[in-house]
């Protein structure tokens, strides 16, 4: 069958996929920018890729008309703290005049478990793009899930930062709420199950594990299988607001998304029926059982994807193609070069950099740089990097994202997500010499933009020359 799927990008997209191409699908990549979209050589080859911006006004010559069946994963929460649930509305109308030109039969929507009268923001919008696509001329199944654990996910690597680095704990009440998690391995299995299946057809279900659980003991269980000590103490006096500053400086979220978070964390997240597992005949896993799996991965550098390679976890507010041309033009540049006595060993560090790994030279000063980043609002280096050896455009690299990531003309050239006055270019490239040129670029806005510059020379001047050094060793 043909399928389209949206959001290819995102963090189940990039899972759902290779299921999809293994089942012997052919499958419509469907983005806003093909650029960042992390797939290797051999499955772009697979796969047809169109960009469509479900927010602008449909052009229908884009979309090929031959679709059986598509994914639904567009969501707006964490670009937006006011106006998510327009946008998401507005995505859905569109997709529909989209898809009323196609000859397609059924579309599958993940979407939350909605079962409670007061709903959050978040919670409502989601509830109503359900009731948007039903409106559409095919067969439509929703899937309304609680919080997915796995390797990458917004929740596991929430709980992960709050766990590891915060042994006591000062929490806001809405830890007491009750939800009911599902492993990332069982929603894919429920997406996949419920593709042509006509008992599946104009329902909703509600997908969830088996344990229902307050937040508080989903972070005592995650200590419990990290065999971590942690007190948790509850207070009654911290607000929506000041919870979302706790998350965002202690966790890798943005503010955005940790304002949302928070705002749906006030409601339970319990599923009411079972019916889809008898359908299907699934049984999910526990929490607990989801946890060492997703460990599993990590440990085996697995982690397919993350939700923190998604662009609202940065500062873009569009497409990367624009900043892929460094400037030459009114910028300051700092510019390194190095013999490269071993090539392999050289383009591994530079394909390794970042992360757990660190940037070579001076990390006490990259760790003061991301602090103070996250202060003034910033992603700051808490992203890390998805994959320890492995790095594609469209990937968050700490506070950098990738733009080109060449291996084969050995070139990696990323763009600055932290908060400066201006906009900073980072590129790494080793000529048929077998020289290896750094360049930092920097284009200045305003006369802040030239302090800023000047300020950080000596700074840049020992990190820089310190890190070419190191990664020619």
């Amino acid at each position: 069958m043909k399928i389209l799927l949206t959001g290819t990008n995102g963090y189940i997209g990039m899972r759902l996929l290779p299921l999809l191409l293994n089942a012997g699908h052919e499958v419509i990549c469907c983005v806003r920018d093909k650029n960042r979209l992390s797939l290797d050589n051999e499955t772009r080859n697979k796969v047809i890729i169109v960009e469509i911006d479900f927010l602008k006004t449909p052009d229908f010559s884009i979309l090929p008309t031959n679709i059986n069946i598509a994914y639904y994963l567009i969501h707006s929460m964490s670009s937006s703290t006011t106006d998510f649930d327009e946008k998401e509305k507005t995505s859905a109308l569109n997709f529909i005049k989209y898809i009323e030109k196609t000859t397609i039969h059924q579309v599958i929507y993940l979407s939350g478990i909605v079962n409670e009268k007061n709903l959050s923001k978040h919670l409502w919008s989601r509830k109503n793009v359900e009731e948007t696509l039903y409106k559409g001329n095919y067969n439509l199944t929703v899937l309304r899930s609680g919080i997915i654990v796995g390797s990458g996910s917004s929740s596991f690597e929430i709980i992960r930062d709050l766990c590891e680095k915060l042994p006591v704990m000062i929490t806001p009440k809405w830890v007491n709420t009750k939800t009911q998690p599902i492993a990332i391995r069982d929603v894919l299995l429920f997406m996949t199950g419920v593709l042509d299946n006509k008992k599946c057809y104009n329902q909703s279900f509600d997908i969830s594990g088996p344990d229902i659980v307050t937040y508080k003991q989903l972070l005592y269980l995650y200590a419990n299988v990290r065999k971590i000590k942690l007190f948790i103490f509850t207070i009654p006096i911290m607000t929506p607001k000041l919870s979302s500053y706790w998350l965002y400086f202690v966790t890798s979220t943005s503010y955005k998304l940790a304002l949302n978070l928070v705002d749906s964390m006030k409601i339970p997240v319990i599923a009411n029926d079972k019916r889809l597992q008898e359908i299907l005949n699934i049984t999910p896993m526990n929490y607990v059982k989801s946890l060492e799996l997703a460990f599993i991965k990590i440990e085996q550098n697995q982690v397919v994807s993350s939700w923190k390679d998604s662009m609202v976890s940065g500062r873009f507010k569009s497409n990367i193609q624009k900043y892929i041309t460094v400037p030459k033009r009114g910028c300051f540049k700092d510019q390194k070069t190095a013999i490269v006595k071993d090539l392999e060993k050289t383009v591994e560090k530079i394909w390794t950099i970042g992360g757990e790994n660190g940037w070579y030279y001076g990390n006490w000063i990259w760790k003061i740089r991301g602090y103070i980043d996250k202060f003034f609002g910033g992603v700051g280096l808490r992203r890390g990097r998805t994959h320890l050896d492995e790095i594609s455009s469209g990937d968050a690299l700490d506070f950098w994202r990738v733009l080109v990531a060449d291996k084969g003309n050995k070139r990696l050239l990323l763009f600055a997500e932290m908060k400066v006055p201006g906009e900073a270019w980072l590129e790494f490239e080793i000529d048929k010499d077998n020289i290896l040129h750094q360049t930092a670029t920097f284009r200045p806005k305003g006369i802040w933009g030239r302090i800023y510059w000047y300020a950080m020379m000596p700074f840049h001047y020992f990190i820089f020359d310190g890190m070419i050094r190191k990664i020619t060793l």
